[in-house]
């Protein structure tokens, strides 16, 4: 899929503790230019008003290359990693729910971000667990640029400073807990949802003019070159702008914050199909670009 003519990184050049946002174009990481120059990306975002028409008027082939530079997850880290649940009709249909009438009103969880965010090209761990089930989630986030609580509908999307891909892994054999003390606690989502390396987030943030219309892109993932996933976010449940919303109206978002809003169908949970050391997930949304990460068992990892 295609990817913006530029986007924002965080990069570093063998000391991930040093890194700082930067510019990539053309798949080139090149410097920041000056008025966030040094900066990381949660500062630029705590300027985001200010700094917007800086980079509005943005010329990336004025930057310069940097020699040697990596990417890391564009933020390191957000202050919360909030994801929406059962937000795509054909997902629903897949996991044997029967489609919802009228507007639904979203069910979110969260994960922990300094543990679970790695960036592209970084190891999904598999748990050494016997009989894991850990399957993938593309999703669209909403990266946000301003400090807000109950935001209405209408103005949910000047809160968004930009877009980038998750993909939400999951460990499906840890959901239902069969020895919940009570049936309100027979589904355990922190268990499901929050394991180390689950959240692979990037491969840059989007400045949210460059999408014009969020609601109807195209997203896909693959899982060693064969498609798994492949939808638009027309298929949503609730919409980009009601999640937001509904967000803002549980918790105060903070620049930086991070709203994952749910992934379309082509799961592996219905087809008993999961991820094995050795495969290779990418994550693609149109305009954002391509998020690859590799699987690796917990014991290749030093």
């Amino acid at each position: 899929m295609r990817e913006a003519p530029w986007m924002l990184v965080t990069h570093h050049q063998g000391d991930v503790s040093k890194a700082e946002v930067g510019v990539r174009a053309a798949g080139v990481i090149r410097r920041a230019p000056d008025e966030i120059a040094g900066r990381t990306m949660l500062e630029v975002l705590g300027e985001w008003d200010t700094l917007a028409p800086t980079l509005r008027a943005l010329d990336p082939e004025r930057l310069d290359p940097v020699p040697g530079a990596a990417l890391a997850a564009p933020l390191l880290y957000p202050r919360k990693v909030l994801c929406a649940g059962a937000n795509y009709y054909a997902h629903l249909a897949e996991m044997g729910v029967a489609r919802p009438e009228g507007s639904v009103e979203p069910y979110f969880f969260f994960k922990p971000p300094t543990t679970s965010v790695i960036g592209p090209d970084e190891a999904i761990v598999l748990p050494a667990r016997a009989g894991r089930k850990i399957d993938w989630e593309v999703e669209l986030g909403a990266v946000i640029g301003r400090r807000c609580a109950d935001v209405p509908v209408e103005r949910a999307y000047e809160v968004v400073a930009g877009w980038t891909i998750v993909n939400d892994v999951s460990s499906r054999d840890l959901l239902e807990r069969p020895d919940a003390v009570a049936p309100p606690f027979g589904h355990d989502w922190v268990l499901a949802k929050a394991g180390d390396t689950f959240c692979p987030l990037g491969p840059g943030i989007v400045p949210s003019w460059m999408i014009t219309e969020p609601q109807a892109v195209a997203l896909r993932l693959s899982v060693n070159g064969v498609v798994k996933q492949d939808s638009s976010t027309t298929d949503m449940v609730t919409p980009i702008d009601r999640l937001i919303a509904a967000a803002s109206a549980a918790v105060t978002l903070e620049p930086g914050d991070v709203i994952a809003t749910g992934t379309p169908a082509g799961v592996g949970f219905p087809r008993g199909d999961f991820l094995a050391p050795g495969d290779e997930t990418v994550a693609e949304i149109d305009g954002l670009g391509a998020l690859r990460n590799p699987v690796t068992e917990r014991e290749d990892v030093s």
